[in-house]
Formats: C-alpha cells, structure tokens, sequence
C-alpha cells in the first residue's frame, strides 16, 4: 500500500494541538465507501522494551466471511509520550509503516481508538482515516469524553455518546451481557453505517476479528 507524504511529525502537546486543529476540518463524517466491501483491516499496538519501542500490528480480513488475507508488523522507537487524546502522535508513524507492507488495500480500517469522540474531534480513527483517505472507525474499549443513557445488554442495543450537546459517537453492546464498545466515525463513513460494520465484524466476541486479531500480532500473543 503507498503512504502519501506526511505533515511534519510535532514534538510538544502545543504542535500536536495546531495539527489536530488543522487536520480536523478534513474529516468527512458521511459514507464515501467504495463498495462493494471486499477488505476489512484493524490496526493496534503494542510496546516492547518497557515502552521505548512500538510495534504496529495490520491484520486485513476478507468480509464478510472474516478470513485473514493478510497481516504485516512494523516497528519504530517510541517518540512521542502517552497523553490521553493524543494516541495518534505515539502510533501512527508505526502504523504506517505496516500498511505500508500489505498488498491487499483495506476498505474499511477499524482501529482501536477514538474517531470524532475526542475533545478536537480529531482521534486517533480520524487522523489515520485523514492520511491515508481510506474510511475508517474508531472502536474503543473505554470512554475518552460524553455522557450516555443506560443501554439493554442485548447484543446490537446502542445509544448516543453526547458531548456538548453533540452526538459524537454511540456506546455499543457487540456481545450480549459484556461491556460495550465505543464507537465513532473517523473518516468518510457515518455513525449508522460504522455501527452496522462493528457488528458486522463482531460475529462472537467483543471485539470486532480485525481489531481481535491485530491486538494478537501487537501483543505477540
């Protein structure tokens, strides 16, 4: 997969809010899906060498059968440090780096992490979806911002994840009676259609297959 140029990569918090600032009036929050759906890709991240170097896992399923056709791994030294709502600075050069690496280009990217459901509105889901111009889908395992009303533990049940009276993204039971997920658009597709692929790719477990089998590969495990 070729990866355009990048902006210059920011060294302080100061520089990565100018770019999020920046880049965020990119984000296209309607469905621009170039269909039919043959690929699906999730991306993590893991951290060997007590944090000092990342290792960015792609794993690209065929869908909607969820069969791995691909998979790459990547690594870089840790360049940036963890700060809550800016993901996208620590993992996406190495990210990059792995999609580089595969053949078969995703249709959908899901990644684990916020998209718009973020204080700038600019997660990690947005930025990467905004790189690369592949639609993408923040799925996380916790909240980053927004309030929401209790939901049914029946498996597809959602609601709206409100922040400053904005629907920024939804809190979804992919499996019944397990915590949920939460779910936000990061580029060029919509709230409805990212829930109906989430669920799509989750046909026995919490987590979606691609992002499951791409937090194996990051972990090693």
């Amino acid at each position: 997969m070729q990866i355009p140029q990048i902006h210059p990569w920011p060294s302080t918090v100061e520089e990565a809010i100018e770019i999020q600032e920046t880049l965020r009036n990119q984000v296209i929050t309607t469905d621009q899906l170039n269909t039919p759906i043959q690929y699906v890709a999730g991306v993590d991240m893991g951290f060997l060498e007590d944090g000092t170097m990342c290792r960015a896992a792609v794993a690209v399923l065929s869908f909607p059968d969820l069969k791995v056709v691909e998979t790459s791994l990547a690594y870089r030294p840790t360049s940036f440090p963890y700060i809550p709502g800016f993901l996208s600075f620590r993992e996406i050069t190495t990210i990059l780096d792995a999609l580089e690496k595969i053949k078969n280009i995703p249709n959908i990217i899901l990644c684990d992490g916020q998209g718009i459901a973020h204080p700038r509105r600019f997660g990690i889901a947005c930025h990467l979806g905004v790189l690369v111009d592949i639609p993408t889908i923040g799925v996380a395992k916790s909240l980053l911002i927004g309030k929401y009303e209790e939901l049914s533990v029946a498996r597809g049940s959602w609601q709206p994840l409100i922040h400053t009276s904005e629907t920024v993204g939804a809190v979804l039971r992919t499996r019944t009676g397990v915590k949920p997920l939460y779910i936000s658009t990061g580029h060029r597709i919509s709230l409805p259609t990212a829930i109906d692929y989430v669920l799509r790719c989750t046909p026995k477990y919490r987590l979606p297959e691609t992002t499951r089998i791409a937090d194996k590969l990051a972990s090693n495990r």
